[in-house]
């Protein structure tokens, strides 16, 4: 029988105490050919390895041999690749094997690193989505260019169903328009829509609670769910619509072409529809379009009327009878110069409104880089679209019946430049409070002061603008209107 402690005390013995065998044999009571058979035994297992005891494993061919250097050539182009994407590629070649033993022979060049365990918290069918942007640089072949190409991408939390487009910017009034979308695209609506702490939703943060966006819960509450976020700094809070960029990253954007933004757009959608729902989901180890038939009767119906998502802004007519927005001058009717008027920006349109609430004009929105700033046909000379002067005079009788008399007073003191005052006066309502304006006309009558300019340089003085931005006004006579 095998003693492994005489084994080991004969080894001692022998090399680090220099015993001999003939000593070790008269102290321990052993034969010297066992002591020299163990002493031979354990020197071969310490110095040598013998060829038998690690017999070669027998290599047998493999259907993806053939297709092991175009595999290797996708590797070095695309580090990261995902096994999906290969087998579709090489698929096309003509392999007709199983994804199994790819997935197998590419674990010999790749290493998985260690990661800190992280808990993903389930829900319930219709309880939750998420959403999020990522940004990526892409080269179109139609160009040769690499451009910054912005993705949306919202995801359904309980069948991991995905929906992805290509957007222009990440303002709010976009990310109401792709929610928009992404709920016409599941034909319903979540308790929760979880984002990534993004300005378009959140103003700030209080007491360790998010501060939403007004205009973001209004939206949220004409679609009826509750808005969540991520505490700032921890963004594995939102892994289930990020690790889909990844995926995303690798399964589609590598090992593929495309010719400009438009292919992209096609490609995305086929992408969606024929490989990503279709997939077996590493998690669930299901579909995603067979899960979301589960999520499906979950969801809250959508309202008959969609959320209004155009943008409200109030500008000023100016004298070339235009609203100016983004660089391009819309052109609107005559009577309307030095009017204050509503303009209604949506996604394909501008429509301008009186401040009777009335329609006035609507025109489509002016392209990126267009090299003609007017929309709408523009007058032809500044002297034909001036406000005939009776109707400078009626606007400001309307302001209150001491103006009549003042207005009296002005043609009586200027009587050669008593039309350009007046159409000065009233541009001033553009700006000023029509009460302050008149608090200015009491003192110019107080102090016999029949001047437009010394109205003006009072207002200056002592009121406070209607809005926060400076508009300046400047009469037909002179150059360079600005708004």
């Amino acid at each position: 029988m095998k003693d492994e402690q005489l084994e080991n005390l004969i080894v001692t013995l022998y090399h680090s105490r220099e015993w001999s065998i003939r000593r070790i044999c008269r102290e321990l009571g052993v034969s010297r050919k066992r002591i020299r058979r163990i002493l031979v035994s354990k020197s071969i297992l310490r110095d040598t390895t013998p060829a038998e005891v690690i017999k070669p494993k027998k290599r047998r061919p493999s259907k993806l041999d053939p297709f092991k250097k175009h595999i290797g050539e996708l590797l070095e182009q695309y580090p990261d690749i995902t096994a999906q994407r290969i087998f579709e590629l090489i698929s096309e070649q003509g392999f007709d094997g199983e994804i199994t033993i790819l997935r197998n022979y590419l674990k010999e060049f790749r290493q998985v690193a260690i990661k800190t365990p992280l808990i993903m918290v389930e829900t319930d069918p219709g309880q939750r989505a998420n959403h999020d942007w990522s940004d990526y640089n892409i080269t179109f072949t139609s160009t040769g260019e690499t451009e910054r190409v912005t993705f949306f991408s919202y995801i359904l939390a309980y069948s991991r169903r995905q929906y992805m487009s290509l957007v222009d910017d990440k303002t709010q009034g976009t990310l109401f328009r792709e929610l928009i979308a992404a709920f016409i695209y599941f034909d319903g609506v979540p308790m929760e829509v979880k984002g990534d702490n993004q300005k378009a939703c959140v103003d700030h943060w209080e007491m360790r609670k998010p501060v939403f966006n007004r205009k973001f819960l209004e939206f949220a509450t004409h679609y009826r769910f509750h808005p969540l976020t991520i505490t700032p700094g921890k963004p594995t809070e939102n892994l289930k619509v990020e690790r889909p960029f990844y995926y995303f990253e690798r399964s589609f954007l590598q090992g593929r072409r495309f010719r400009d933004r438009e292919d992209l757009r096609r490609q995305l959608r086929d992408w969606l529809t024929r490989i990503n729902d279709q997939r077996i989901h590493g998690t669930t180890r299901r579909k995603p379009i067979e899960m979301y038939q589960e999520e499906l009767p979950f969801l809250q119906r959508l309202p008959v009327h969609h959320f209004d998502t155009s943008q409200i802004v109030h500008l000023t007519v100016n004298q070339e009878s235009c609203v100016q927005y983004k660089g391009y001058h819309y052109v609107v009717p005559q009577q309307y110069m030095d009017e204050i008027c509503a303009v209604r920006i949506t996604q394909q349109h501008l429509e301008v409104y009186s401040s009777g609430g009335e329609k006035i004009a609507t025109h489509p929105l002016a392209e990126k880089g267009r090299k003609e700033r007017y929309v709408g046909k523009p007058h032809k000379t500044v002297k034909n679209v001036s406000v005939p002067i009776a109707d400078v005079i009626k606007r400001l009788e309307d302001f209150a019946p001491e103006m009549k008399a003042f207005i009296e007073q002005i043609k009586r003191h200027k009587s050669s430049s008593w039309k350009y005052h007046l159409r000065k006066m009233l541009a001033l309502k553009a700006i000023y409070h029509v009460d302050d304006i008149l608090v200015a006309v009491r003192r110019a009558q107080q102090y016999k002061v029949f001047d437009t300019t010394t109205i003006e340089g009072f207002l200056q003085t002592n009121s406070e603008p209607r809005y926060s931005a400076h508009l300046s006004f400047k009469t037909k006579h002179r150059n360079n209107y600005e708004q």
